[in-house]
């Protein structure tokens, strides 16, 4: 970056995204967002030849546990703890403005 971030540079993008900032956040924002693209300019500075892209750091491995059917509870008495019940299913309110 050949200049630094200026408060009206913020004021611009911001408008442009049509945020209403304060004073304070166009000055607080001034500086976090000079921090980042000072950094930004670090990174790009970084001779990266030779290393391979990569959309994650680390070999992503599938944690899931295998699907095996196995058996369930009974339903029975699972909702004959339940408040209300209905057709063999939890009965819950209906949701405000929902046609029945």
């Amino acid at each position: 970056m050949t200049e630094p971030l200026s408060r009206d540079d913020v004021a611009h993008v911001a408008k442009l995204a049509r945020l209403r900032l304060t004073e304070d956040e166009l000055v607080r924002y001034t500086e976090q967002l000079g921090k980042i693209l000072v950094h930004a300019q670090d990174l790009s500075s970084l001779d990266l030849h030779g290393v391979a892209p990569t959309a994650h750091p680390f070999g992503l491995v599938n944690v899931v546990r295998n699907d095996e059917v196995r058996a369930s509870l009974d339903p029975a008495p699972v909702l004959a703890q339940a408040p209300d019940v209905e057709d063999g299913r939890f009965a819950v309110p209906r949701i405000v403005g929902e046609a029945p």
